[in-house]
Parts: structure tokens; C-alpha cells; sequence
């Protein structure tokens, strides 16, 4: 006996079995298109018992059941629905006595919220009512039902012993519609449907869901999903797991054949989810994705012609619109997502230079991109949202004079091109990306991507400059260079307001950071001579912030330089410069001192404080320049100094005072404050020293400092009477009430 006779024999069983109940209400189609309405029962009930009304809806064999509420106000209390609700039951798939039992529960309903709309998942639906209330009027609930044919949920040939499978062959059917079991209904559970296209070699399947609701546990989807799989089983490649709401979700398989699985856990009814409509075709028209694949690119499974393409570390490659070499196709939206490194180490940025371009316009609308267009994002795009935010719209056409939109570089790490073929046919573009090391640094940088950069005074007065990617950590195992090129009568002046470069090993003490205490990452600087000479001024690291740099008159400028090593980072540095009328060789005070067997110099206004620079003013800067007889050299002793700064703890971003005294080698740099007890005492392995006091525009201020310098001999075999530290001091020195050397007392000859 066939299955629909058992069901048939089954519904009138149950029928005459339920007509003895006083509120049971049984429908049943007749075949054809049927509807109708029921509502609650009016039931007299004074002694509150429990009673039951049980609704049926039958649907004839090849039909389905539509049930639809359209007011419901039972008097239960949900969640719990204690004294008056509905159970509901639409996965039946028979009348049998007891099925209900069996069969898998809809939900329970009570309160003013109507349950959704349900469709049998095979030809019964069932609405238990209960109440023990002493009066049921008829208003309680009012709904509609319809037998709706059940074809256009066989989407293709059943799998045999599946509930929900089946297989869609092009050769049968080459569009029509996917829907989820019981759409528009709430969807089952504990069930697993899968979808099996089947095109023919050169097709692709485009698949596009008009309405996707299914329930969202999460971003992963752990609970209900539609899985779809670029090919034919479950071992093929995931487009992409989906759940909760989808909109505008169109997908395409990679070649002829495809797979949709739906899956619902077994728990119980606590949702009311409609599942997913949907719209297939197969065609050959879908845009080929040899394009793609023969080139450095990577097609985005999923899409019709988005691809990727990744950085293999300042690489480059071309990109092309569809069907390349040949025109484009039309009414063809591709996207290309052109990716950069962007990590601890990398950072880069994407140059675009078109070799060829053809986008038509249309004649009636010329001054805009109204049909194709390619537009470019500088900054990257992921949102589909804020596709209208683009940083370039292109289209045009370079028949008569060749005229290829200009070079794009993108803002970071990320390019995206929108092609959009529209109607008109064009010859498409082509263009030549290409990865570059981004340092973030402003400034002109050199060619082939080296990190060094070049601040000229023709170009621009003043500015700023910076270790590569700051505020984030500099890149390991780099070497940088920023180079300043002053005019023939001006000076440029460099002032650090951040430094932090790492120095593990770093012990620096009075000012040496030569390579002695700098043997990781490090800053060094020098002044540059128009006939290619350096003359070093130091190297820093740690948290020893350079002093304020000058160029001196008559140099070409000043060249600084990064160096790290391939172990940890630190932040770098941030720097301004300003180029100004060059100085005299003394800057703003200071001078030449010779013909003395000693003297005093000290900073500008001591015993006062030192200024700041006048306003507008990058600095201000003395130069000593001291000189003895030949044969002798020079001691220098500070009795007082007191500089803003300190020398290990931040260094001397703010004033410096610059000493040179051994030959070669960079200056001493100095800042901070002397304890009357500290020894300051140099001495100098020439018979000149100089002394450079610079003062930025960000000084506040200190007390200054006083230096007195004498001339000395050093290993000569005659007595010396006055000795301090290896040197001999000249007759009268001890007299003179200096201190010429470094915690002497007065001579009892005096």
C-alpha cells in the first residue's frame, strides 16, 4: 500500500476519533487550491477543569499546509504559559494516534505575541489549545490557513532516503528557486538538507539569496548554518559559513558544480526563523577566471571576479579587467584587493601605474562616470557599505591622444579597485602595481625604496621628521637617513621632541654615548661640507635625547642617521627642523679667546639664567673658540653648571652645551646639573678647544654655567710647581682666585 493511501486511511481514523470532542476542529483539502479561517473555541467552563482543543489541517497528496495567525491574546504568562497556551506541531508526518508525542515539538505560545507563520514540513500541521479558565470566548485567536502546492520546495531530483536533499542538474532545470524546507514558515530542527548543482564544463553557478533568516548564535555560526562549498562535496574548498540575517548575499562557484548544505540543531523550539529563499542559474556568461589565475593573483571563491593580491615583499605584478586581452565584458562589477605586508617588521604601501586604459563614457553625460568605471580606494575598502566613499572615479577614453589617469600610491598597506563594465563595450586597463617599503616619513624620499629622505630649504623653511612608522615602533635591522640641505647663506637647526631608541646594554655616564654605549640601535648625526666632508657630532640611544643641532656657517647642512640592529624596537624619534639666515661663525654671543694663560667663559647673562631664543627664533647658539700657545694645551674646569635636561635619565632635548676637546672624535655633550662635589674637568688634546651652547625654542630656562679654562703643559721633564691632574698650571695660577683646577685649594704663597 502506498504512502499516501496509509496517510489517507490514518487522517479519517483520526478523524472519527476526534469528532467525539467537543472543541476539535479538523480541515482538510479536497485537492486544489483551498482556504480558509478558524478561530479559538467558545468553551463554558465553571468548574476550571482542563480542557484541550485539538486544530488539524490536512493537505491533500502534492500539497502542503500555510498557517497563519493574524490575532492572538491568550491569557497564559510567558515564558512559563501555565493556565492558558497553544502547542504547536508542524513536522508530523502522520495523523496516527500518539504522533503528536512523537513528532518534533513547534513551540508553546501563550501572551499578546502571535506565533509565526508555519508550513507543514509534510502534509499535517497540529494547534493543541488548552485553558482552564471558567470562559473561552472566540476572540482569543483568529488565523488562516492555505493548501499551497508542494512543488516549489522539490528544488531538484531527491537524494533517496533524505528528508531535504536533493540534486539541481542544469540539464533539468537551468534557473529556479532554493528554499529552505518549510519557507516562509519557522524552520525545523535537527535536520541536514543538502543542495547539489550539477552545471556543465565552462559554466559557473551564480546563487543569490533574497531573504536569509536563520538564527545567529555568533560571528562563527556554532549553531544553525548554510554552508556553501565551491564544488562538489564536503572535502571542497568553504565559500563561506552564514547565518543570522544576510542581505545582498550573491555567490558564484568557481567552475560547474557546487554544494549548499543547511543544517539546524536538534534542541528545543526557541526561535522562530524563516529560513532562506534563494535564486540559481548556471551559465557560461559568468565572467572567466583565467584572467585571474594566470597572473600573480588569487580569485576571492564566492565572488564572479573580486581577487586578491598579497605582497611577497616589495614585489610587484599587473592587474586587468576581465576577458583581458580582449574587450570587457559588460554589466560586470570585479573588485581587486591589493594588499600590502603590514606587520612588526613591514610595512608597505601599493604604487599603480596604468599601461593602458579604455572606459568609455556616455556622449550624453560626459563630465561624469555615469556607465563604467573604475574607482580607486587609497585607504583600502572592506565595508560594502562605503563603496560611495571612493578617492578616485576613472573612466575615459585615450583613442586619439594616449592619456592614462597618473600614478596612484595608496595612503597604507591596502589598494581596492572597483570595475564596473557597465553597457558601453571599452578596451578595458591595464596596470602595473607595485609593493613599497612605507616608512611614514615625511619628507622626499629616495628612489627603489631605500629609507632615506632629503629636506631641502628651496622646498620648504621648516618641518618635521621621524624614525619609520611613528608612533609605532621603528622596524628591526634598518637604516635610515634624513639629510638637510641648507643654501649657501643659511643654517639649519634639528630639535628632538621624542626619542626612545633601544639600548639593553647601554651605560652612558657625562655625556659619552659613543659606540662604546650605543652597540644596538642608535642615532648619529653629522655636519655636512658642500665638498662631500662629515664632521661627527655624536651617537645616542636609550632615552639620551640629542641636544638641539646647528649646522655651522658656510656647511651644506646636517645628516643624521637610524641604525637597528635585528633584536627588539623601541618607538624612534620625532624631530622639526628649521632653516634661517645663516650666523656669524659665533652664533648670537660667544667669540675667539687667545693670547691668555687663562680665562673665563660662561653662559649667556650668567650669574643670571640663560633665555630662550627669541620668539620665531628655532635657537639660540654661542661659539667659543679657545686657543693656546703652541706646545701647550688647555684644561677646563666647571665650577658651576646648571643646564634643563639630564644626561641618561632624558638627555638634553631643550639646551646643550657641545665641548670639544680630544682630536678627532665627536663633541662631549652636556646638560643637567652639577653637585658642588662633582669633578667637571677636561683636558683638551690640542693646544684649541671649543664650546657650543645651543638654546631651543623650547627651553625654559636655568641658571647656566661657568667654565674656567687655562693653558697647560703636559710631559714636559722641568718642575712644576702648580700640578693638577697630570697637567702643569702656569706661575701664578694658584694665585689668581680661579679655580682652574677641579677641587683645588688657595696656596699658602698667595
Amino acid at each position: 500500500m502506498h504512502s499516501v493511501d496509509k496517510i489517507s486511511i490514518q487522517s479519517h481514523r483520526y478523524v472519527e476519533a476526534t469528532a467525539r470532542r467537543e472543541c476539535d476542529r479538523t480541515f482538510v483539502s479536497r485537492g486544489g487550491a483551498s482556504n480558509g479561517t478558524f478561530t479559538a473555541p467558545e468553551l463554558h467552563n465553571p468548574y476550571n477543569q482542563s480542557r484541550q482543543c485539538l486544530y488539524t489541517f490536512l493537505a491533500a497528496p502534492g500539497q502542503r499546509v500555510l498557517v497563519e495567525f493574524w490575532t492572538f491574546d491568550l491569557r497564559g504568562k510567558p515564558p512559563e504559559c501555565m493556565h492558558e497556551y497553544m502547542d504547536i506541531y508542524s513536522e508530523m508526518s502522520s495523523l496516527e494516534t500518539g504522533e503528536l508525542v512523537n513528532s518534533a515539538f513547534g513551540g508553546r505560545y501563550c501572551g499578546p505575541i502571535p506565533p509565526r507563520r508555519r508550513v507543514s514540513l509534510h502534509r499535517a500541521v497540529a494547534l493543541a489549545f488548552f485553558t482552564d479558565h471558567t470562559y473561552t470566548p472566540s476572540t482569543l485567536f483568529y488565523g488562516s490557513y492555505r493548501f499551497i502546492n508542494a512543488t516549489e520546495f522539490e528544488v531538484g531530483t531527491p537524494i533517496p532516503n533524505t528528508l531535504c536533499s536533493y540534486v539541481i542538474d542544469v540539464g533539468k532545470r537551468k534557473t529556479g528557486l532554493l528554499v529552505s524546507p518549510t519557507y516562509p514558515g519557522i524552520y525545523p530542527k535537527d535536520i541536514t538538507c543538502n543542495y547539489q548543482f550539477v552545471g556543465q564544463p565552462g559554466q559557473r553557478i551564480r546563487l543569490e539569496f533574497r531573504d536569509f533568516d536563520l538564527f545567529f548564535g555568533g560571528p562563527h555560526c556554532p549553531f544553525d548554518w548554510v554552508r556553501v562549498y565551491d564544488g562538489p562535496d564536503n572535502t571542497s574548498a568553504i565559500i563561506g559559513t552564514y547565518c543570522g540575517q544576510q542581505r545582498n548575499l550573491v555567490l558564484y562557484s568557481s567552475d560547474e558544480r557546487l554544494l549548499v548544505t543547511f543544517f539546524t540543531l536538534p534542541r528545543a523550539a526557541n526561535t522562530q526563523n524563516r529560513g532562506f529563499k534563494g535564486i540559481f542559474e548556471f551559465s557560461e556568461s559568468f565572467v572567466k577566471l583565467d584572467f585571474i589565475s594566470k597572473h600573480d593573483a588569487e580569485h576571492i571563491r564566492g565572488s564572479e571576479c573580486d581577487q586578491k593580491i598579497l605582497s611577497k615583499k616589495e614585489s610587484s605584478g599587473f592587474v586587468y579587467h576581465p576577458n583581458y586581452p580582449f574587450p570587457y565584458i559588460q554589466k560586470v562589477v570585479c573588485r581587486y584587493f591589493i594588499y600590502g605586508m603590514q606587520d612588526s617588521q613591514n610595512l608597505e604601501r601599493v604604487r599603480l601605474e596604468f599601461q593602458n586604459f579604455s572606459i568609455p563614457k556616455n556622449i550624453s553625460n560626459p563630465d561624469t562616470c555615469s556607465d563604467g568605471y573604475l574607482k580607486v580606494y587609497l585607504r583600502g575598502q572592506e565595508a560594502t557599505d562605503s563603496y560611495d566613499k571612493h578617492d578616485a572615479e576613472l573612466c575615459g577614453d585615450g583613442d586619439i591622444i594616449p592619456s592614462f589617469p597618473p600614478p596612484l600610491l595608496s595612503d597604507g598597506p591596502r589598494l581596492v579597485l572597483v570595475f564596473s563594465s557597465g553597457e558601453l563595450q571599452g578596451r578595458g586597463f591595464k596596470a602595473k602595481y607595485t609593493f613599497e617599503t612605507e616608512y611614514r616619513v615625511p619628507g622626499t624620499a629616495a628612489p627603489g625604496g631605500l629609507c632615506a629622505f632629503t629636506y631641502r630649504s628651496e622646498a620648504k623653511k621648516r618641518g618635521e621628521f621621524n624614525s619609520p612608522r611613528y608612533p609605532s615602533n621603528y622596524p628591526s635591522y634598518t637604516n635610515c637617513t634624513y639629510t638637510l640641505v641648507a643654501t649657501p647663506n643659511e643654517q639649519v637647526t634639528v630639535v628632538f621632541d621624542h626619542f626612545k631608541v633601544r639600548a639593553d646594554a647601554w651605560n652612558a655616564t657625562a655625556g659619552l654615548y659613543g659606540g662604546a654605549t650605543c652597540s644596538e640601535d642608535w642615532v648619529e648625526a653629522w655636519w655636512t661640507g658642500r665638498e662631500g666632508t662629515r664632521v661627527p657630532l655624536g651617537r645616542w640611544c636609550g632615552l639620551a635625547t640629542p641636544g638641539p643641532l646647528q649646522s655651522p656657517r658656510g656647511a651644506l647642512g646636517l645628516l643624521i642617521a637610524l641604525h637597528t640592529d635585528s633584536e627588539a624596537v623601541a618607538s624612534g624619534f620625532k624631530a622639526r627642523y628649521v632653516f634661517e639666515p645663516a650666523k656669524s661663525i659665533f652664533g648670537d654671543c660667544g667669540g675667539n679667546v687667545s693670547g691668555s694663560p687663562w680665562g673665563i667663559v660662561s653662559s649667556p647673562r650668567y650669574p643670571l639664567p640663560y633665555e630662550a631664543p627669541a620668539r620665531g627664533a628655532a635657537s639660540r647658539v654661542c661659539n667659543w673658540f679657545i686657543t693656546a700657545k703652541p706646545g701647550r694645551r688647555l684644561l677646563l674646569n666647571f665650577d658651576h653648571f646648571a643646564v634643563e635636561g639630564h644626561l641618561t635619565e632624558r638627555g638634553c632635548p631643550a639646551a646643550v652645551l657641545r665641548l670639544w676637546y680630544e682630536s678627532p672624535g665627536p663633541p662631549l655633550e652636556l646638560c643637567g646639573e652639577k653637585a658642588p662635589g662633582d669633578r667637571w674637568q677636561y683636558l683638551s688634546s690640542s693646544n684649541s678647544i671649543r664650546l657650543s651652547f645651543i638654546i631651543a625654542d623650547k627651553s625654559v630656562g636655568a641658571a647656566g654655567w661657568r667654565a674656567v679654562w687655562t693653558e697647560v703643559t703636559v710631559g714636559v721633564g722641568e718642575e712644576c710647581p702648580e700640578a693638577c691632574g697630570g697637567a702643569c698650571l702656569p706661575p701664578g695660577a694658584l694665585c689668581s682666585g680661579l679655580p682652574h683646577c677641579a677641587g683645588q685649594r688657595k696656596s699658602p704663597r698667595c
